[in-house]
């Protein structure tokens, strides 16, 4: 593949991914006004909805291996690697939103103008935090455009060293917090909703187990002392102070 080409992809792929990021805020503020339709099994919507949920799960979690990557690397230039994985993540969603069944059943409504509007933007928030904590770590590099420049510039890539900036000295995981927030803020709870988020809670406690593996792996002593010292999720008191 040539640079020029290389880089065209991955603008691609990170472009793909905003219109991704996007439309996965209006799908899950959006989520709860769906119905089913009259006649519809519940089952059969159930049984889609793992069957989405799984597909982005597993192929978020298994292309973000190091042993898959070093044979995907076999195939794909590595320049283009983390472009690909984002691209791939981002088909993955939209097979979900797109293949989503809404379930029967409302778990809870909140009624007021002023606790409905605070749980929205408690959800925006969420949001927010998402796409600030990847600012704070490198978020070029997280979604490939990084790696696409230097090939093009005709540099070396060095992957980033490790750091724990802004919400990173609070919980480990900045970035997960804020989906659990998004997912789990809403004034309306339909039971599809409520299985959306309760799947994606255990997955992102999965996915943290796999993900602090490899960043042992990666940054050793470093990073283990940073998880002696910093909470998973939630922002208790740092445990160094205790």
């Amino acid at each position: 593949m040539t640079r020029t080409l290389a880089l065209l992809y991955g603008v691609i792929c990170y472009a793909i991914f905003l219109v991704t990021f996007l439309y996965a805020i209006w799908f899950v503020f959006t989520m709860d006004s769906l119905t089913p339709e009259p006649g519809s099994s519940w089952v059969k919507a159930l049984v889609i909805d793992a069957l989405v949920l799984s597909i982005f799960a597993l192929q978020h979690s298994v292309m973000a291996r190091q042993g898959f990557k070093r044979m995907w690397t076999r195939i794909i230039p590595r320049p283009v690697e983390r472009s690909t994985y984002v691209l791939c993540s981002s088909l993955a969603l939209w097979i979900l939103f797109r293949a989503w069944q809404p379930l029967p059943g409302v778990i809870w409504e909140v009624t007021g103008a002023v606790p409905k509007a605070a749980l929205q933007a408690l959800s925006g928030v969420g949001w927010l935090i998402v796409l600030v904590a990847t600012f704070m770590i490198d978020h070029f590099d997280l979604f490939g455009l990084k790696q696409v420049w230097m090939y093009f510039k005709g540099r070396n890539y060095q992957a980033p060293q490790f750091c724990s900036p802004g919400f990173y000295r609070m919980v480990r995981h900045p970035i997960y917090l804020g989906f659990i927030i998004a997912f789990w803020s809403t004034p309306v709870m339909t039971s599809h909703h409520l299985f959306f988020a309760v799947m994606t809670l255990g997955y992102i406690l999965v996915a943290i187990q796999l993900e602090e593996r490899d960043l042992v792996t990666f940054h050793g002593k470093a990073y283990e002392e940073y998880r002696g010292g910093v909470s998973m999720l939630m922002p208790w008191p740092s445990r160094r102070e205790s």
